[in-house]
């Protein structure tokens, strides 16, 4: 009898053994995005490895890949779909590139958020929440945090002066995977261009484009000044930097982890936004030095784009959402 209560004992300590071992085990996230190692989506996701790994005392590692090392966007959500990639950080725009989450287009479209604070208060809201559980449910993929402040997209060109909707008529612009920034250019007579990020720097400065839009700090950042002549600040659409993770492995994680990197996340997203503000002075500095700086007739290029995206009311996003956006500035 004594023989037999040992042994009960000794497999309990051992089963108890095995499992203080496996909640000790060793978590690698990796982590994907598109910015160079000098942009404040780089500097932030480091503060979120800070934050995690110290946190979680080193069971949590994040291993960090910028610079498009996995591929872009929508190649890294199907990695996260497929199982094969851990975290996302990029922005909340290309969610809509993938299947189901096409809701997300709302978030490209010209001049209808009028800050930083105005989008992530709509993305966040009650009003979207279902927006986003059922994007969630479509993809697979969790949007864990929409937080992360980045500079309004702007235009370059190569020798060509933008100043009113006109002088968009056949400029070859390279932009990015979406159908309501594509629609936006071509409503504006430009002919736009699909081409990795990684690849616009060639792209510029071989001819396969002339013009290409995004923010100043990528500009400055990703030194795109070397191969065009002109700063259009247009601060046409805006996007948030996002968080994201396979729904599998987020459900997988116990409720404390889960709150641990969420939490990692806010104060990293928060210091996105911090760093950003920070750039964007030091950005405007020496673009203007190394370009000239456009300031356009942005009342003639919103006129041109009016009515431009009613068609994909109710079937990307739901009825009524463009009002509620509007409501909540």
């Amino acid at each position: 009898m004594k023989r037999a209560g040992l042994m009960v004992l000794i497999s309990i300590v051992l089963v108890c053994g095995l499992f203080a071992r496996g909640a000790q085990e060793k978590m690698v996230l990796r982590l994907g995005h598109i910015r160079d190692t000098n942009h404040p989506t780089h500097l932030a996701a480091l503060k979120f490895k800070e934050l995690l790994e110290g946190e979680s005392k080193g069971r949590f590692e994040v291993k960090i890949y910028p610079n498009s090392q996995l591929g872009g966007p929508k190649e890294m959500f199907a990695q996260m779909q497929t199982g094969d990639l851990e975290m996302v950080y990029g922005g909340i725009n290309t969610f809509a590139w993938i299947k189901g989450g096409e809701a997300f287009e709302i978030t490209a479209i010209p001049f209808l958020f009028n800050s930083y604070e105005h989008m992530r208060k709509f993305l966040l809201s009650d009003y979207w929440k279902p927006v986003i559980q059922k994007a969630e449910a479509a993809t697979g993929i969790k949007i864990v945090n929409i937080n992360g402040d980045t500079a309004p997209r702007g235009l370059t060109t190569r020798d060509r002066e933008v100043k009113t909707a006109d002088d968009f008529k056949g400029l070859k612009i390279r932009t990015a995977a979406s159908p309501t920034v594509l629609k936006a250019m071509q409503t504006l007579g430009a002919l736009p261009q699909q081409i990795p990020f990684s690849e616009l720097y060639m792209a510029l400065k071989t001819g396969v484009v002339d013009a290409q839009e995004n923010g100043v700090i990528v500009v400055a950042t990703a030194s795109l000044f070397e191969v065009q002549g002109y700063y259009i600040k247009t601060d046409y659409i805006r996007d948030i930097e996002t968080f994201y993770m396979p729904v599998s492995l987020w459900n997988k994680l116990p409720k404390a982890d889960q709150d641990m990197i969420y939490n990692a996340t806010e104060v990293a997203g928060n210091y996105e936004t911090e760093l950003t503000q920070k750039q964007l002075k030091d950005a405007y500095d020496l673009v203007s030095k190394k370009m000239k700086v456009i300031v356009p007739d942005l009342a003639s290029i919103q006129k041109k784009l009016e009515g431009a995206f009613d068609e994909y009311e109710g079937t990307k996003w739901p009825v009524g959402a463009l009002k509620k956006v509007r409501e909540m500035q």
